[in-house]
């Protein structure tokens, strides 16, 4: 069987297994992992295990190397280059008028491939800023379009709480999330009062929903519904 590690590239960023090409990995090291857009940073999550090859996520990647010092240089070096990447694509969406707003780039720690994200309103034909910004940065170039809740995870920032916002601090992905969880937590609907900085629901309402439904059927009839409040758990 296969011996594999989970790693992500970011803090709260997705899981994904890599095969640990016989090196003795440790949880918190940063290595260098096969992509398919190329070689990348990442930081092992998980001690190595062995998987039944029925469990692997296909088609598995393996581990390059150990990051070095080196490799950890290149990636904040990057960081520097898809700030202008990121400046000069914006002059090219506004030369082309394009209704969308760019957000943040990333380049595989090979410089070969650089992925730039943007959320917009709607569909839009995008090959003039690719073809050209590919010219201009000698490198493939992709741009990708994310919703909200994503938007919100790759710019970060605070939330309602006055806390780093949880989809980058700790959730690795993000849960259904309905009106109906406000509405039997009796919080109130108005959409200023339970939409996180994304203008979508907030993930928190998930939290302490199915401990609220069973707390709830343990108050005895006749107490008013308002006062359900008084056994939240925050």
């Amino acid at each position: 069987m296969p011996e594999v590690v989970d790693a992500c590239f970011k803090q709260a960023g997705p899981m994904h297994q890599f095969d640990t090409g016989g090196l003795d990995l440790k949880v918190g090291e940063t290595v260098v992992v096969r992509t398919d857009r190329g070689l990348s940073l990442s930081r092992v999550i998980s001690e190595p295990r062995q998987v039944n090859e029925e469990e692997l996520e296909q088609p598995l990647k393996s581990v390059v190397r150990e990051a070095t010092e080196q490799d950890v240089s290149k990636g904040e070096e990057l960081k520097e280059k898809e700030k202008e990447a990121v400046r000069k694509c914006s002059e090219l969406v506004a030369k082309h008028e394009l209704p969308m707003k760019l957000i943040t780039a990333e380049y595989t720690l090979d410089g070969n491939h650089l992925t730039v994200f943007f959320s917009a309103e709607s569909k839009m034909d995008f090959r003039a800023v690719v073809k050209s910004l590919s010219t201009d940065l000698k490198t493939r170039v992709e741009l990708r379009r994310v919703g909200a809740r994503d938007a919100a995870k790759l710019i970060g920032g605070l939330g309602k709480c006055g806390r780093p916002l949880c989809c980058v601090t700790h959730m690795r992905s993000f849960d259904p999330i309905s009106v109906k969880m406000a509405r039997e937590q009796d919080l109130p609907l108005n959409p200023s009062k339970i939409s996180g900085v994304c203008d979508r629901l907030l993930c928190c309402l998930k939290y302490e929903y199915e401990q609220y439904l069973d707390g709830s059927l343990s108050i005895p009839d006749g107490i008013p519904h308002q006062h359900l409040n008084l056994f939240r758990t925050s």
